[in-house]
């Protein structure tokens, strides 16, 4: 199946996505708030890119990228239309700081449940969530690709992002329900705190070693 992707968010991740599936060859459509100008990120995406605005590329759209700030999420989402039956990746983290990244979830206890709980009829899948924006943008890490781990409870859904990933160029791996995105949101904690007061740069991420 040719997905359809839409991308909410154009900062750091979100741009890095978009390149990095029109790249792929992958069908991509930047959702932007009014006033941005998304001209040359398109550009930069291919072919099969555009923009639009938030609600148009929602609407679109079969898989939806949520890359935006944590705290606005939910308020993103809620101006952006129906979500009924769209597969929604989110990839965003709940991170403060002080002397270094601290975990802050919300009450309960992932944004992606937050998501689930505020959007019952979207298909949540937590992921693309546990590296910073230099793997989103080339996935390749010593000639391996990065793995992108996938927390979610519907299995099609979840294997509709892997499918995204592989092409991509990253390796998915499904790692359990939804509940398990608190832990992928901890991981996302630990990645950037090695990455920064840890001193071990952003060009990793974390996967198995199979042996």
């Amino acid at each position: 199946m040719e997905h359809r992707i839409a991308i909410v968010g154009v900062g750091h991740v979100g741009s890095a996505l978009a390149v990095t599936f029109g790249r792929a060859g992958l069908q991509v459509r930047l959702g932007v708030r009014p006033g941005k100008d998304a001209t040359a990120l398109v550009a930069r995406s291919g072919g099969l890119a555009s923009a639009a605005s938030v609600p148009d590329a929602v609407a679109w759209a079969d898989v939806v990228f949520l890359a935006v700030p944590a705290a606005a999420a939910i308020p993103t989402l809620r101006d952006a239309g129906d979500l009924t039956g769209k597969v929604l990746v989110d990839c965003t983290n709940p991170v403060g700081f002080d002397g270094g990244p601290v975990l802050q979830p919300p009450p309960e206890g992932s944004v992606a449940a937050a998501l689930a709980a505020a959007f019952p009829t979207a298909r949540v899948v937590k992921g693309f969530n546990t590296f910073g924006a230099e793997v989103h943008a080339n996935p390749s890490l010593g000639g391996q690709p990065a793995e992108v781990l996938l927390a979610g409870n519907d299995g099609r859904a979840v294997e509709a992002v892997g499918e995204i990933a592989a092409r991509a160029g990253f390796a998915p791996l499904a790692v359990g329900p939804l509940r398990n995105a608190t832990l992928l949101e901890a991981l996302a904690v630990l990645w950037i705190h090695l990455a920064s007061v840890g001193g071990q740069g952003r060009r990793f991420a974390f996967g198995l070693v199979r042996g």
